[in-house]
């Protein structure tokens, strides 16, 4: 006897639709604005980059150009016995070449002249120059033997290091002010960039949500008459198998645009508020509503309940579709489900011992629109890549594994809900308190 099974984007998704579009409007304002945002964080990075590297060019070009400049000043005084520099910055020191000072500026700072290096100059004839960071400032020395005597010329670098402060400060306001123009310019420009490509994104939305909405009404009704012409059908084989092909038919295409219904919602990127979920009595009651086969069934789950917090109508969808899958990929064999409750996640399994796949296609079993070897009628490319959406959007996992001929195992895993927030809920007759109940799916 065929199953009177309205479509379940016709059952579900009637009370849900008039906040969709709302829902898709906000996320595509979302995504533009965050877009620009993006755009003008990158232009203004950039251009604060360019301002960084001519700040330091600069930058190098002027220390380079003093320190070239110093070295010709203190030249300059070992030469000729005076600096031309500001008096209140250079000083020349002589030494006699038995040693002793014969000559120093008046006013000099406190530590000059260095002693040891007119020492040191004697002994080895060697020039020799050095810097002294001091009181705030930085002292080039250069002491020389002039043959007559040790010569020490002493330039205070504090208004070169100065300049170079104020351009290293100048450079900075300017890459700040550079950053915060370019990326409001780039906001500005970035609206327009990226206007199309919200709007393309609103269309291709609009066009899957209101194809899929036009679509559920006549699919609903053939199918129905379809369920009404198989009950009505005579007795002839022929006939009733291929009335039943289009019940099946129409139940897939059903299913396709359910899955585009829900393809559409999670786009929105707005899930409703979720709740404490039974994540065992959900599995429980999904595989019962699954025994309708000869495949063998064993189900395990805790005698205490698992919460998740989640939309418990996706929730669902995702244990159907898990069992669906094992189902149809497992004739003659035994399909396992698991639920446990770990320390900080929630753990569905259900492992098949069917068709397999090979592993390198672990990941892109999930693809949408993939289709393995045997993939066979029933995989139109949506489910699992759906699913991977729905467990994704309640901050879960979902991963596969398996080997052609050995089966496969699907894993998904969601954050526990607090136990606290969850109370006892009445179990089915044959899984309550139940730690591997086995079905065998009625033929």
């Amino acid at each position: 006897m065929i199953r009177d099974v309205e479509p379940w984007a016709v059952r579900r998704a009637r009370a849900r639709t008039s906040a969709g579009p709302a829902a898709a409007r906000d996320v595509e304002l979302r995504a533009v604005r965050r877009a620009r945002w993006q755009i003008g964080l990158l232009v203004g990075l950039a251009i604060a980059t360019l301002l960084a590297m001519a700040g330091a060019f600069a930058y190098e070009v002027m220390r380079h150009s003093q320190e070239e400049q110093i070295g010709l000043e203190l030249d300059y005084g070992i030469r000729n016995g005076i600096i031309a520099g500001p008096p209140t910055c250079s000083w020349i020191f002589f030494y006699a070449p038995d040693g002793r000072l014969t000559h120093a500026d008046r006013a000099a700072p406190a530590g000059l002249p260095l002693r040891d290096d007119a020492e040191e100059v004697a002994a080895t004839g060697a020039t020799r120059d050095r810097q002294v960071d001091r009181d705030g400032t930085t002292y080039w020395i250069r002491t020389q033997d002039r043959g007559a005597g040790i010569v020490q010329a002493v330039f205070d670098a504090r208004f070169q290091n100065a300049d170079r402060r104020h351009l290293l400060t100048a450079f900075l306001l300017a890459a700040v002010a550079g950053l915060l123009a370019a990326i409001l310019a780039a906001m500005l420009v970035g609206h327009r960039a990226v206007a199309p490509l919200a709007e393309a994104l609103s269309r291709q939305r609009r066009f899957v949500a209101d194809a899929s909405h036009e679509l559920r009404t006549p699919i609903a009704q053939v199918h129905t008459r379809a369920q009404l012409l198989a009950r009505r059908a005579a007795q002839n084989g022929a006939d009733r198998r291929d009335l039943d092909r289009l019940v099946g038919t129409t139940r897939r295409l059903g299913e396709i645009v359910d899955e585009l219904l829900l393809s559409a919602r999670l786009g929105a990127d707005n899930p409703r508020p979720g709740t404490p979920v039974d994540l065992a009595r959900l599995t429980v009651e999904e595989t019962e509503r699954a025994l309708t086969g000869t495949t063998a069934v064993t189900l395990s789950t805790p005698p205490r309940p698992v919460p998740v917090v989640g939309v418990e109508s996706a929730l669902r969808r995702v244990v159907s579709e898990l069992l669906a899958n094992a189902l149809h990929h497992t004739a003659d064999g035994r399909i396992t489900v698991t639920v446990l409750a770990l320390p900080t996640t929630a753990e569905l399994t259900v492992t098949d011992t069917g068709d397999g796949f090979d592993p390198a296609d672990a990941e892109r079993i999930f693809d949408r629109f993939h289709r393995g070897p045997g993939g066979g009628e029933r995989r139109f490319g949506l489910g699992l890549a759906l699913l991977r959406e729905v467990v994704t959007s309640h901050g879960g996992t979902i991963a596969a594994d398996g080997h052609p001929g050995m089966g496969a195992t699907f894993t998904v895993r969601l954050p526990l809900a607090v136990p606290a927030a969850m109370t006892a809920a009445p179990r089915l007759s044959f899984g309550e308190g139940v730690s591997g109940a086995a079905f065998w799916l009625r033929g």
